[in-house]
């Protein structure tokens, strides 16, 4: 609840609820003088990772792209704001999702989540935290909607802290502007990413670096289970046309 509060009670963004319900709870719009776009702000009780039915038919909602604001745990528990898209590339499938399956996203709204965290400013209490790109990882796998993770890890001590809520709230509303940005600049070059470590440090630094937008990653140690239905889920279930594969050799 750190992130969701951190976004109602923001000195910045004015958000007011709406006579919309998703999963029997208010939805809260943020209140803005937007032309095209809405952001919305949701909340469910289960596990996003377990999320299997968006239950869109139960109100007159209809988003474009969702944006999961979640915490992140690890053995490390290392501090770290995370960004990564949804999937399964072996038969197990205890963190939701299923077996081999891929949820929909966009390789542009990936980046922009990326670069987003790293243009903002850090409070000295937060300098310890690091930004990565995870490799597509859990579920959920069969949203129809387009999806990725913003997550704040790695442990209760993080996710506790006031300064690291606020920054993800605010750093998931201008990954939404930067996302029309990219979108409307068509500058990137659009791939899949095969190889590499679970934190996919040689896809962090083309992302950061270079005009490339990754949608899937897939780590070097679950390669050998790809077979011709995942990779063409991979690009399928791009929002975007895919340009190029990008093959990680030495990570």
């Amino acid at each position: 609840m750190n992130i969701r509060e951190k976004f109602l009670n923001s000195k910045v963004y004015n958000f007011e609820e709406t006579d919309f319900s998703w999963h029997k709870h208010p939805v809260f719009k943020l209140k803005d003088n937007f032309k095209e776009n809405e952001i919305l702000i949701g909340l469910i009780k289960e596990p996003l990772i377990f999320l299997n039915d968006l239950r869109l038919d139960e109100s007159e909602l209809n988003p474009d792209l969702l944006i999961f604001a979640s915490r992140h745990t690890s053995k490390t528990a290392r501090p770290a704001f995370l960004v990564h898209t949804t999937g399964n590339w072996g038969e197990d499938a205890d963190f939701g999702g299923d077996s081999q399956d891929l949820s929909k996203t966009s390789a542009l709204l990936h980046k922009a989540g990326f670069v987003s965290l790293i243009e903002q400013e850090f409070s000295p209490q937060l300098a310890e935290f690091s930004i990565d790109v995870e490799v597509t990882h859990h579920g959920p796998t069969i949203l129809e909607k387009p999806l990725i993770f913003m997550e704040l890890g790695s442990s209760k001590e993080e996710w506790n802290i006031n300064d690291a809520g606020k920054l993800l709230s605010n750093v998931i509303i201008n990954t939404i502007f930067k996302y029309l940005d990219l979108a409307e600049k068509k500058s990137d070059k659009i791939c899949l990413g095969f190889g590499g470590t679970h934190y996919a440090p040689n896809f962090n630094r083309l992302i950061k670096s270079k005009n490339v937008a990754i949608s899937f990653i897939c780590p070097k140690y679950y390669v050998q289970q790809l077979n011709k239905d995942l990779i063409s889920k991979m690009i399928n279930n791009t929002l975007e046309k895919v340009d190029y594969f990008l093959i990680d050799w030495k990570g």
